[in-house]
C-alpha cells in the first residue's frame, strides 16, 4: 500500500527546486537526498530526491532530472508516496498510522457494532474518526483516549465509550 507522505504545491525559483506540502510526521526519515518516492499519479515518477533543504519553514526538493522552472512546473500537485511495506511501527504502542486504522471494525463496550473506520481527519486539538454507518450518516468521533480506550489493530477492530447522542449529531 502505498503512503502519501507529501504534494509537490508548486515551483520556486527556475532551477528545477518544488515546495513540498509535507504528510508525514518524520520528513527528515522519508525526504532523504538519493531515496526514491512513489508518484500519485504513477505516470509523474518515481522520483529520485537530489537535495532536501527547509527555506522560510517550507521544504524545497530537487529532483534527478527536473532542471528548470517547466519541467518542475508539470509536477505540480503530484503526490509522493512511499510503500508502506518500508514504514517501520511505531515504537510508542499508543501512537498508530492512518492505515492500520482505516477498516478497523468500530463497536461499544457491550459489542454493538457502530460501523468501520473510512478515515482519519487530523485537526489541531486531536485526530477524529471517521467511520461509515450501513444506514445512517458517518460518524465523527474524536480519537481520544477516553473515547476510544481500546485499539486492537491485529484483531481488526477498536472498541468505543461514546457519550449520548454523539451518534445522532
Amino acid at each position: 500500500m502505498l503512503l502519501v507522505i507529501g504534494r509537490i504545491v508548486r515551483p520556486h525559483g527556475i532551477r528545477g527546486d518544488l515546495i513540498c506540502e509535507v504528510r508525514t510526521d518524520e520528513p527528515e526519515e522519508r525526504f532523504v537526498a538519493g531515496s526514491v518516492v512513489h508518484t500519485d499519479p504513477a505516470s509523474a515518477g518515481p522520483l529520485r530526491i537530489e537535495s532536501v533543504r527547509w527555506y522560510q519553514g517550507r521544504l524545497l526538493l530537487t529532483f534527478d532530472g527536473v532542471a528548470d522552472r517547466d519541467t518542475a512546473e508539470a509536477l505540480r500537485g503530484v503526490l509522493l508516496c512511499v510503500d508502506s511495506a518500508n514504514v517501520p511501527p511505531p515504537e510508542d504502542p499508543e501512537e498508530f498510522r492512518d492505515h492500520d486504522l482505516v477498516g478497523l471494525r468500530v463497536e461499544t463496550e457491550t459489542g454493538e457494532t457502530v460501523g468501520t473506520v473510512a478515515r482519519i481527519e487530523h485537526g489541531p486539538a486531536h485526530d477524529t474518526l471517521v467511520v461509515d454507518r450501513s444506514e445512517a450518516k458517518p460518524a465523527l468521533i474524536p480519537f481520544i483516549h477516553a473515547m476510544v480506550p481500546v485499539v486492537d489493530v491485529p484483531g481488526g477492530r477498536m472498541v468505543v465509550t461514546l457519550p449520548e447522542g454523539l451518534l445522532d449529531l
